[in-house]
């Protein structure tokens, strides 16, 4: 029987503009759903596994159009929470070459941001469940939503569920100083921690030496970063993916983990970015596959490298791929040749 994995946060609506267009020149947007938590659930449910996305929606045609977009791929529904006002917004210009990609939110007071704790049964979420995942974007929506998702690490570790949770730190959303003490209060209730260089410094001042901005990234320095999260708040594990950005088209990426005493780094990919909205819920979502799994630390650092790989040549938040795509891929297959 697949294991029962359950995600908590926000999907959006998402509107891109066609072609590769600034959104001042655009007169029409491509629509789509998305976010965080959702991306992981997503990537779960097309490996297979017994993928429940909890959130809250309003009881409208964009708030069920939202819902249908995670049926569609087999997301189970059943403890999303009918309320509120409205579902949030958010822009996507694609960048290219030396353009970056831009993100512009429209998310105040949205269903979820205003939810109460009364919203959730986390008795209810829990029972039978294995795997809880949560991101540091959906405490930062709200003060009310941060003791939320407190209280949901806390229930998922009351009742013996391993917990991962991506920083995934938004300075848009919220400032290091309010982001530092909230996320500190929930990875003490954490198993594995997923933190690139960004967020690690930006939300707990932790540096790894890597130079972001010029594109060079000192894998090395992760373990360090790694050690000090695994030593300030007792974590199993932390892992990160680290993009080389050489142009918002190209990049270089690959993806390190380590538990305290194995450091293992996975191939590096180069990747011609379709798009890069979700690589990151991609590796989260196929690492939790693999550590549910039982793959060894490299065989997890290397599936997870390969599906958030893939996830960046496809349009969207979701990652479409399948479990064999991400394990030929992970084997070794990527001459890219057509299948016929």
């Amino acid at each position: 029987m697949s294991k029962k994995v359950v995600t908590f946060g926000e999907i959006m609506l998402r509107l891109t503009p066609p072609d590769y267009k600034r959104i001042v020149q655009a007169e029409s947007f491509e629509a789509i759903y998305g976010g965080g938590e959702a991306n992981v659930a997503v990537t779960l449910a097309n490996f297979g596994v017994d993928a429940y996305y909890v959130t809250k929606l309003p009881k409208n045609p964009v708030g069920q159009a939202a819902l249908n977009a995670l049926r569609r791929y087999g997301v189970r529904t059943d403890y999303i929470v009918w309320g509120g006002e409205r579902l949030g917004i958010y822009f996507c210009e694609n960048g290219a070459s030396q353009r970056p990609s831009l993100v512009i939110y429209d998310r105040a007071h949205s269903a979820i941001a205003e939810a109460s704790p009364g919203d959730f049964d986390w008795d209810s979420i829990f029972k039978g469940a294995a795997w809880f995942h949560i991101t540091g974007i959906t405490p930062a929506l709200s003060p009310t939503l941060a003791e939320i998702s407190l209280q949901a690490v806390q229930a998922a570790q009351a009742r013996g569920v391993k917990v991962s949770c991506d920083l995934n730190y938004r300075a848009k959303l919220w400032s290091r100083e309010r982001a530092g003490q909230v996320m500190s209060r929930i990875l003490q209730h954490v198993d594995v921690c997923i933190a690139n260089e960004e967020d690690a410094e930006a939300v707990f001042g932790i540096r790894s030496g890597s130079d972001i901005s010029a594109g060079r990234i000192n894998v090395e320095g992760f373990r360090q970063v790694a050690q000090q999260l695994i030593d300030r708040f007792g974590l199993q594990l932390v892992g990160s993916h680290l993009r080389i950005s050489r142009s918002a088209s190209d990049n270089g990426w690959l993806v390190v983990l380590y538990d305290g005493r194995e450091f293992v780094q996975s191939t590096q990919y180069d990747i011609h970015i379709v798009d890069r909205v979700g690589g990151g819920d991609a590796f989260a979502g196929a690492l939790i596959y693999a550590l549910l799994n039982k793959m060894s630390l490299q065989e997890a650092a290397e599936f997870g490298a390969a599906a958030s790989c893939l996830k960046q040549t496809i349009p969207g938040d979701f990652n479409h791929v399948s479990l064999a795509e991400v394990e030929a891929l992970a084997k070794g297959e990527r001459s890219g040749r057509v299948k016929r």
